[in-house]
């Protein structure tokens, strides 16, 4: 299986060339990503727990899913495609904003990306891909920042960030 290639980006995301992931994440280069949101009926947001076998962030909670687009993939197919890999659903997804990060992590790889964020509605249980996804948990919006300033250390690198910047974006 050859490796996955994320999409390098200068700070306008326009695209400059493609890297193998794990080289970008190694060379802390930015690269497009993205991150999906899915809301229920009843406004609460589907949070993943992180499987124990990811390279980075290993049980942490965060948003719905996220990834990196594959070159010739729109933000939109992106989010879509692996909704499905990971959540085992699709639903129709909305770009909201996005915004650059860089985040250093404890075993010498960083994320430094360009996130898209999207927003999608849904009101069933996901049926979750255990090599991806550990667990997952609907919350109230409100409820998950008033969890991550008792419990920051839960939550991944990103997921942080967004509440803290772009919580008008996402909130309910």
């Amino acid at each position: 299986m050859t490796e996955e290639l994320v999409i390098l980006v200068n700070e306008k995301d326009e695209q400059i060339g493609l890297m193998p992931k794990m080289e970008a994440h190694e060379k802390a280069v930015l690269h497009r990503a993205f991150s999906v949101f899915v809301f229920n009926k009843n406004g609460e947001l589907m949070l993943q727990q992180r499987a124990a076998t990811k390279y980075h962030s290993p049980l942490l909670w965060t948003n719905t899913c996220c990834s990196h687009q594959r070159n010739g993939e729109t933000n939109i197919q992106a989010g879509k495609r692996r909704l499905m890999e990971e959540m085992g659903f699709e639903c129709d997804l909305k770009e909201v904003t996005s915004f650059i990060y860089k985040a250093p992590f404890d075993n010498g790889l960083t994320e430094h990306e360009l996130d898209h964020i999207m927003i999608g509605y849904y009101n069933d249980n996901p049926v979750i891909n255990k090599e991806e996804v550990e667990n997952f948990k609907w919350m109230r919006v409100e409820d998950v920042k008033k969890d991550m300033e008792v419990n920051p250390s839960n939550y991944t690198a990103w997921f942080k960030i967004i509440f803290e910047n772009f919580y008008h974006h996402i909130r309910e």
